[in-house]
């Protein structure tokens, strides 16, 4: 499943940018579908900065996919490359649940137009239903495939409610 999505925030770049890189922790009360973040670990080398954030998200789970789906598969792992030098972050996911055939990654690029910031976050998500433990093969398929449909529906709106998050943010605290 591709992820694409692009979201325009009326800031600078200069603000937006390490605002998302520094600030993550306190953008969590502006977005509702995370209940906390936990840095787990933040190096700075060559110009780049790499970081291991673990998120805990929240929501409802809809009843056809109750089943199959825990609140453990709602947090995950993630690790982030920072590229300063062209306003990239590249990152990838690790899920808690069905670890090994869950792969999501991607890079948001922020671009700087008219004053504001677009940001353009572009992925992909890959469930293989291979490597589903514990689960009969032949309804392997269809848990990756309610498993896919669930996360899909998740990241986009996460995404926006972030860029959203960090507008608000920068409304409030004009000066970070």
């Amino acid at each position: 499943m591709n992820i694409s999505n692009n979201s325009s925030i009326p800031f600078a770049r200069s603000l937006v940018y390490p605002t998302f890189q520094d600030k993550l922790v306190e953008l969590v009360p502006y977005m509702p579908n995370v209940l906390d973040i936990e840095v787990k670990s933040r190096q700075e080398k060559d110009g780049k900065i790499y970081c291991v954030n673990e998120w805990h998200g929240g929501g409802d789970i809809p009843m056809a996919a109750r089943a199959i789906i825990s609140e453990e598969m709602l947090s995950w792992t993630e690790y982030n490359t920072w590229k300063v030098e062209d306003f990239t972050l590249e990152w990838s996911i690790k899920t808690h649940a069905f670890t090994e055939a869950v792969s999501c990654g991607g890079i948001n690029r922020f671009l700087e137009k008219n004053g504001n910031t677009v940001i353009e976050s572009r992925g992909e998500l890959i469930i293989d239903p291979k490597k589903i433990k514990g689960v009969p093969q032949f309804i392997s398929g269809q848990i990756a495939h309610v498993v896919e449909e669930f996360l899909g529906q998740k990241i986009k709106p996460n995404l926006l409610q972030m860029s959203e998050g960090v507008r608000k943010y920068l409304e409030e605290n004009p000066r970070s």
